[in-house]
């Protein structure tokens, strides 16, 4: 959801387990920084494949143009209003840079197609920017409207609008083009559920329901392979039988979050790496955006698919699965970064499953992308008819490789744990 400017290098084609519809940008060892700046919630450049979150919605809104000025007049804006211009590529809520004679914003529509309880989310999001900002990290900054409240509705056509400060002096990277910065990401995730490991996330409302229920999940996969509208099960016997074979896999994290071994923490759900705003100056993270998308759930979702992008060797969508590889060098980067700011809340219960993070969040995003495909791509955009059958290809060849390497999965945790192996 981060609306970044025009001059960023296209992302990544594919997406995530998220809501709305989030492409990971994030193909290892490319890619440049972008220019950035902006406190950017609600949308990021979100071309190419819709994630696997909800629906591609096309166009946020429609009908004629909106009255930015008579918009902008309902927030509490320092200094004069001089221009208002689109902002960056985004396509779920529509995004607008907004200059006054003090500072800049960021002014979005919000897109009530994807995300229908306004109120809740924006109340999530108070919630958690609020609890953050009082022990002293930079977060995304509400700028109420004039009677103070969190957003405004548009008399023209009852669309909510909301406005963030936007944030100077910062970057950010659609592409992961080193281990070193995917460690400073892993660092910005891990600070980020750290610092929240005191909220209760139990106060929070869920924008998406069974997000990352990966049984509720695979429930709707094997629902729609009952189906086969489209009869391109028997071409694509290979991945389905795999998705099937794992099936007592996919509860692993709900059951635990049910019986209490995993705690209920505050997850961000679109951990992909152009969320992170980077100081322009010393590379270090300074806030984590697009928070629209927060709810309760399991800390393992935020790393398994930072994982499941960030140490692929290859697009989402490459077809020629020679080039798809995971990398455990790329996983260790991510995973110090990670536990290193995450140590002092890690219970036993996550540790264990953390070497099994990965595999549940690439098994999840791969049988969405093959139950698309059998349901006729209705779901996530695509270029040609097998796309969503090549997306599901590169996740099972991913699995396939961490299931192999799961000792030396295993091994880093525990070693970076300071845990000794079993």
């Amino acid at each position: 959801m981060v609306p970044i400017d025009s001059q960023h290098t296209a992302p990544r084609a594919g997406g995530t387990p998220h809501s709305g519809d989030f492409p990971h940008s994030g193909v290892p060892n490319s890619g440049a920084p972008v220019s950035s700046g902006v406190s950017h919630s609600g949308d990021s450049a979100r071309s190419g494949a819709s994630s696997p979150g909800t629906s591609h919605p096309g166009a946020p809104h429609s009908g004629g143009a909106p009255d930015l000025a008579g918009v902008a007049a309902m927030f509490a804006l320092d200094g004069r209003v001089t221009g208002i211009e689109p902002y960056g590529d985004g396509h779920i809520n529509t995004t607008y840079l907004v200059t006054t004679t003090a500072r800049r914003y960021i002014m979005q529509r919000m897109n009530t197609r994807v995300f229908p309880d306004t109120a809740n989310l924006m109340r999530n999001i108070e919630l958690v920017t609020a609890f953050l900002r009082e022990r002293g990290q930079e977060t995304l900054d509400i700028i109420p409207t004039t009677d103070g409240r969190t957003y405004a509705t548009s008399a023209a056509d009852g669309s909510p609008w909301r406005v963030y400060a936007f944030i100077e002096g910062t970057m950010s990277y659609n592409l992961v083009p080193n281990a070193a910065v995917f460690r400073e990401s892993g660092a910005a995730f891990g600070s980020f559920q750290n610092h929240l490991a005191g909220f209760d996330a139990a106060r929070l409302a869920e924008p998406i329901a069974h997000f990352h229920d990966t049984p509720h999940r695979f429930a709707d996969f094997k629902t729609t392979l009952a189906e086969d509208k489209l009869g391109r099960a028997a071409a694509c016997r290979r991945e389905i039988d795999f998705f099937l074979a794992h099936e007592d896999q996919y509860a692993r994290i709900t059951d635990a979050l049910a019986d209490g071994t995993l705690p209920l923490r505050v997850t961000h759900n679109d951990t992909k790496l152009n969320n992170i705003l980077m100081d322009r100056e010393t590379g270090k993270a300074r806030a984590i955006i697009d928070l629209d998308t927060i709810m309760p759930g399991s800390m393992l979702y935020d790393f398994g698919d930072s994982i499941r992008f960030g140490a692929s060797t290859a697009l989402e969508d490459e077809r020629d699965l020679a080039n798809v590889h995971f990398s455990t060098d790329l996983f260790r980067a991510y995973a110090q970064g990670f536990i290193g700011e995450v140590r002092g809340s890690l219970t036993d219960g996550e540790i264990d499953l953390l070497p099994f993070a990965g595999n549940i969040m690439t098994l999840e995003c791969g049988m969405r992308f093959l139950a698309d495909h059998l349901a006729g791509d209705m779901y996530f955009a695509t270029k040609y008819p097998e796309h969503n059958l090549v997306r599901a290809r590169t996740q099972i060849r991913l699995v396939e490789e961490m299931e192999e390497q799961a000792g030396t999965i295993r091994r880093i945790v525990d070693d970076i744990t300071e845990r000794t192996t079993a």
